[in-house]
C-alpha cells in the first residue's frame, strides 16, 4: 500500500478513476492495515480511500471527536469528493455517524462495524495506560475473538503508543470525548441505507449495541459474525466482504 502525502493529509487511494468512493475510517488504535481485506477485495471496483486519522498528532485541544470530524471534512473537501459510502470501525464508526448527521446530502450509504456512539466498554480507566508488554499484549488480544489476530507488530505499536506521554494524553482525551458524545437521540434522523456488521463476541461494543443501532436507524440491516470480536473486517475478512459486497451492489448505482 502506497501512502500518499498531500496538504498535511496522509491517505491511501486505490482507484481515482472510479466515481464511486468507499471511505474507510479506523478506530482509536486503528491503522491502515486494519482494512487490508477490504482494500484487496474492493480496491479495483471502487475508489477505496483510507485517510490516516492523526489522533496522536492533533493539538491536545483538538483531540476530540469534533477535532477528528473536522479533519475528515477538510480531507474530503481537499479531495473534492461530493458523494461517499462511508465505513467506520469502532471510533471510526462514531466519526462516520457524526459525518453522516452533518453531511446527509453527501452520504450515499453508511457501514458500521463495532461502532461507538451508543455504548462502549470504557477503556479510559484501565487502557490505555503504561504497563508491562504482557499487559498490553493481553489487552490488545482481548479486542479479538482469536488472540492470534493481535500480531507482535500490532502489540508493539500499541505498546509504543501507550508509553509515549504525548500520544496517550491525546488518546485519553479522544476516548473520553467519545464516551461523553452519545448520539442515540439523533440516530432516527439518519435515512441513508445503513449496514451493521458485528462480532458475536465483541467485548468493547457488545451485540446489544448492534441491536440498538438497528432499532434506532430506520433504514438499516444487521448481520452478526460468529467467533468474532470488535474488528470483523480483520478477523473474518472473507465473510465480512461477502456481506459488504451484497449491500454495496444494492445501493451503489
Amino acid at each position: 500500500m502506497v501512502v500518499r502525502e498531500e496538504a498535511n493529509f496522509k491517505y491511501i487511494e486505490t482507484n481515482p478513476e472510479s466515481k464511486e468512493v468507499l471511505l474507510l475510517l479506523h478506530g482509536l488504535f486503528g491503522a491502515l492495515s486494519n482494512f487490508q481485506g477490504i482494500i484487496n477485495h474492493f480496491g479495483t471496483k471502487y475508489n477505496v480511500i483510507v485517510p490516516i486519522i492523526p489522533i496522536t498528532e492533533l493539538p491536545l485541544l483538538s483531540a476530540t471527536l469534533g477535532g477528528i470530524l473536522e479533519h475528515v471534512e477538510k480531507f474530503l473537501k481537499f479531495k473534492k469528493i461530493q458523494k461517499v459510502n462511508v465505513l467506520g470501525n469502532s471510533l471510526g464508526g462514531h466519526i462516520s455517524l457524526l459525518y453522516t448527521l452533518k453531511n446527509r446530502d453527501t452520504v450515499n450509504s453508511l457501514i458500521l462495524t463495532g461502532s461507538s456512539g451508543l455504548f462502549e466498554e470504557a477503556m479510559g480507566s484501565s487502557y490505555p495506560k503504561r504497563g508491562t508488554f504482557e499487559y498490553i499484549k493481553n489487552k490488545t488480544a482481548d479486542t479479538f475473538y482469536d488472540p492470534a489476530v493481535a500480531t507482535d507488530e500490532l502489540v508493539d505499536e500499541v505498546f509504543r503508543t501507550v508509553n509515549d506521554r504525548s500520544k496517550v494524553l491525546r488518546i485519553l482525551s479522544t476516548a473520553k470525548s467519545a464516551i461523553r458524545h452519545n448520539i442515540g437521540d439523533k440516530l432516527s434522523s439518519i435515512k441513508c441505507p445503513t449496514l451493521l456488521i458485528w462480532g458475536n463476541q465483541d467485548k468493547v461494543t457488545p451485540p446489544f449495541v448492534a441491536h440498538k443501532f438497528h432499532e434506532l436507524i430506520e433504514n438499516s440491516e444487521l448481520h452478526f459474525l460468529d467467533k468474532c470480536g470488535h474488528a470483523p473486517m480483520m478477523e473474518l475478512p472473507d465473510e465480512f466482504n461477502i456481506i459488504l459486497e451484497e449491500f454495496l451492489n444494492k445501493h451503489i448505482i
